[in-house]
């Protein structure tokens, strides 16, 4: 499994995406589904844990929170766009900066990497990053309004390479079709992974559903995007010639 980018935790193996907190109970009802990851919590640093206790509070959100209203939590009106799994936050702090006419909410169930990202809200002067530490598919479920997204991004979601395992893998068109019910009508659905299989499956599952149309043409991957930023791990395999895959679907 590659080490999908700096921006992600080391020690968790890109299990990150769409993890809950261990201090999490799940309803009943979600215990039965097929989960994306695995249930591994990797230990805070001094700094991560000041940045959750100090900014917690400000920039934190809760699934007991029920159905935001983006225009208060925000305290403005602006396009808003969900990233989930944001790893350890620096891509996704470094959007919220170079794009402040936007709003961010990220979701991360890797305490470590909401904490670092907290951390960088601060040292950033950041007012448009909101931060969930849970389960993203209970976070649209049950915090997210429909139709009020401008955009989600996942970036280099864990590939679950093993073939066995590709059921496992967040991409599949149950999710994609509760991601629509979520965005704009146009609104987009930014993907991105380092995994040609990952990226071949993204690509079948996406363009299956009638409610999405590919930006880039019928079975064609996207160049990445200025927004997007280009994490050292990535620049790195360009260099060695790796791969990497963008995909940008609208929601009709």
């Amino acid at each position: 499994m590659s080490d999908h980018s700096q921006d992600k935790p080391t020690d968790l193996t890109s299990d990150n995406i769409n993890n809950h907190s261990d201090e999490t109970t799940l309803p009943e009802k979600y215990n039965t589904r097929i989960r994306s990851f695995a249930l591994r919590q990797g230990r805070l640093t001094a700094s991560q844990e000041r940045a959750l206790e100090d900014f917690w509070p400000r920039f934190g959100l809760e699934v007991k929170m029920g159905l935001l209203d983006f225009s208060h939590v925000f305290a403005r009106q602006a396009p808003t766009i969900v990233e989930i799994g944001f790893g350890m936050g620096k891509s996704l702090a470094e959007m919220a900066e170079a794009n402040p006419q936007n709003n961010y909410i990220g979701i991360e169930v890797h305490k470590p990497g909401v904490g670092a990202l907290l951390r960088l809200i601060d040292d950033k002067q950041l007012q448009n990053v909101r931060v969930f530490n849970h389960d993203a598919i209970e976070v649209l479920e049950q915090c997210i309004p429909l139709n009020s997204l401008d955009g989600v991004y996942l970036f280099f979601p864990d590939p679950w390479h093993k073939k066995r395992h590709h059921k496992r893998r967040i991409l599949q068109a149950p999710f994609a079709t509760n991601i629509a019910k979520h965005l704009k009508i146009g609104g987009q659905f930014h993907m991105a992974t380092d995994w040609e299989n990952y990226a071949e499956h993204m690509m079948e599952v996406m363009s299956s559903l009638t409610n999405y149309r590919n930006i880039s043409g019928i079975g064609q991957f996207t160049a990445r995007p200025d927004y997007r930023p280009l994490t050292k791990f990535e620049a790195r395999g360009h260099r060695l010639g790796h791969g990497v895959w963008d995909l940008i679907f609208e929601r009709i």
